[in-house]
């Protein structure tokens, strides 16, 4: 929902203006405010910041402020397109005279303040634009995702593995050959698996629940693992995709 703290003024005589200094006071007002709450702080995320940017460009163009305009990417689109990584993603806009009563105006509303103070979230990206006599603010804040390499993703997941006993290939060309598939396994996969788990997901620090649970039963004593892209045309977030080959 859209925060009005004050109506614009008549005066469009200059061109919107960028304001780095007040968005950086409304990120360190921000963490103050969570640190006052007891949640985590905050890191600035870049990427965020330029998808507030656009979008409070364009609302200090457009006219009554909304989250999403005809023709505009929405949210989680916008903040992909400018390279944030995420799995979870939330907005405050405002527009008024002031920064302070900006940040105020979000901690006075209730759906506000849940984005601001959420224990959910770790990054943030704030833009503020200046325009018609009045400020225009975006604030982006999201749960962030780390960008790894593909040997990364997959290291991850057989340490998780080996806890359960099973040891794990150094070779996951036949798990990224079955990660690439939606069933069944390629015809170039000589050893066939007994069983084939295919799991995507946004979190590497656990195992999917029916993985741990087939491990934990001590029916499978090896694993291959490997790690494919996703089809972005099909999912909004930042995702991992796995495949793993039990023997």
């Amino acid at each position: 929902m859209p925060l009005f703290t004050q109506s614009a003024t008549s005066d469009q005589t200059k061109p919107p203006q960028a304001l780095i200094s007040e968005a950086r006071w409304l990120f360190a007002q921000a963490n103050a405010s969570r640190a006052a709450a007891g949640v985590g702080t905050l890191a600035w995320d870049d990427a965020l910041a330029n998808a507030a940017l656009q979008h409070c460009l364009r609302m200090a163009v457009e006219g009554p402020i909304e989250h999403r305009y005809t023709g505009e990417p929405g949210l989680t689109e916008r903040a992909g397109s400018a390279g944030a990584h995420f799995s979870l993603i939330e907005e405050n806009i405002a527009v008024g005279s002031y920064t302070s009563t900006i940040h105020q105006g979000w901690l006075d509303s209730q759906e506000h303040r849940l984005n601001l103070l959420s224990p959910r979230i770790d990054h943030v990206g704030i833009a503020v634009v200046a325009s018609q006599g009045v400020l225009f603010a975006d604030a982006d804040y999201a749960r962030s995702v780390a960008v790894l390499t593909p040997p990364q993703i997959e290291a991850s997941f057989a340490t998780l593995i080996r806890t359960f006993g099973a040891s794990v290939s150094h070779d996951p060309s036949d798990a990224r050959a079955a990660c690439s598939l939606d069933d069944g396994l390629p015809v170039s996969i000589e050893r066939r698996p007994r069983y084939i788990l295919r799991w995507q997901g946004p979190e590497l620090n656990h195992l999917p629940q029916e993985l741990s649970t087939l491990l934990s039963s001590k029916r499978y004593s090896s694993a291959t693992v490997g790690n494919c892209a996703i089809d972005r045309s099909r999912e909004r977030f930042t995702v991992y995709r796995m495949a793993v080959l039990l023997y």
